[in-house]
């Protein structure tokens, strides 16, 4: 490989989440055991690419107010193009959000009054939960539903149930899913979509890990869908997942319909909070470019052998079954049945490989009672040794 992503790199004392989290969840995990894939940013570095952009623009050592550039909605319509065949952003239809759960947060305000309902799929992203829970919205949950291959599905009978039922004006949808990991497809979005039209929902679509799809499977645009799509769409997207870069902050909007463009960007206008970092600009256009790319493409190879790697362990588990994710890093195998079989609690499980120093995640916090979520973007190395101290667990 052209570049690295083998190097164990010592984030304690750096500012880390994932390794310095002083949550009493994790308090069983030795500090220098810890192998964190509970939460959703990478032990990588980031792509040369970035740094480099970012280095080059810290050379001019002012850092005053500034405009975004040409370069920046250039290097975003670009990459939508080669990515996805899709020429919806321009510097007419994109916005810039500090942060994808801002976004929603602003569209949420904007589209819905406190106390609303508002339809989502379980097992559902926790950032979502909190941003409803915090502006007091309405959660009314739509689970996936699994097939008969095993892959979790969008129930369309009882979204329009739901919908029905709950008088339901707007969908926090997300594409690819986390944490199921699910890619849709074009037929699975075309109907999703032609359910939302017959019932005038406002879709807030979170893109975010809309670059990680993996094993063939292509990212589709849920504004790309159809015309009317397009018009009923706010769609929130980020480098930040794609190139670990969630401490930089910068995502972005898309939005083709004028009015809801309006209606944002006045709203985030007023509260004075939205304003781009100029360091996070030129990181975007050094993700974004065809340097960035190369550097993707080698990571989604590294983040399919640690998802393989993982899969192939808990298939091998009586009575643990698990869906291998076409997009993210996240991996979410279901327990139910070991847990019974072993008369073990799911809470209990989790805290043993706690103990081991393997910090996953209770599926508690994403209506998933039954799984535990591993983020598997850590150099391939950490991913195996995880899977040692994890298999006595079932032994």
């Amino acid at each position: 490989m052209a570049y690295d992503f083998t190097t164990i790199y010592n984030r304690h004392n750096m500012d880390s989440i994932s390794q310095d989290v002083q949550d009493s969840e994790f308090s069983a995990a030795v500090q220098e055991k810890r192998i964190p894939l509970w939460v959703a940013d990478m032990g990588f570095a980031t792509a040369p690419a970035v740094t480099e952009h970012i280095s080059k623009r810290m050379e001019h050592p002012v850092y005053g107010y500034f405009l975004p550039s040409e370069e920046y909605y250039n290097s975003i319509a670009r990459w939508h193009e080669e990515s996805y065949g899709w020429d919806g952003p321009s510097k007419e239809t994109v916005g810039y959000e500090n942060g994808v759960l801002g976004g929603v947060a602003s569209a949420l305000r904007l589209l819905a009054a406190p106390g609303s309902p508002i339809l989502l799929h379980s097992p559902t992203y926790n950032g979502f939960i909190h941003v409803l829970e915090g502006l007091g919205y309405r959660m009314v949950l739509s689970p996936l539903k699994k097939d008969h291959r095993g892959v979790p599905r969008m129930d369309l009978r009882d979204m329009e149930k739901k919908i029905r039922d709950n008088n339901i004006h707007v969908v926090l949808f997300c594409s690819p899913h986390n944490p199921s990991g699910r890619v849709w497809t074009r037929e699975e979005l075309q109907q999703a979509l032609r359910l939302f039209a017959k019932h005038d929902l406002t879709v807030i679509s979170d893109e975010i890990w809309s670059d990680l799809t993996l094993y063939g499977n292509t990212h589709i645009p849920t504004a790309s869908v159809s015309t009317d799509a397009a018009q009923r769409t706010i769609a929130f997207y980020a480098p930040t997942k794609t190139f670990n870069l969630a401490g930089m902050i910068g995502s972005y909007s898309v939005v083709l319909n004028p009015r809801l463009r309006k209606a944002l960007t006045e709203a985030e206008e007023k509260c004075h909070y939205n304003n781009m970092n100029v360091l996070s600009m030129h990181a975007l256009i050094g993700a974004y470019s065809p340097e960035g790319r190369a550097w993707m493409n080698e990571l989604k190879k590294v983040l399919e052998y640690n998802i393989d790697s993982m899969c192939s362990f808990f298939t091998s588990i009586d009575g643990v079954s698990v869906f291998k994710s076409e997009g993210t890093y996240i991996l979410s195998p279901d327990f139910s049945k070991w847990c019974a079989s072993n008369n073990t609690s799911l809470s209990e499980l989790v805290q043993k490989g706690i103990a081991s120093g393997v910090m996953w995640r209770d599926g508690k916090y994403y209506n998933m009672p039954d799984g535990i979520r591993l983020c598997l973007s850590q150099p391939s190395s950490l991913i195996l040794e995880a899977i040692k101290r994890l298999r006595p667990l079932f032994d």
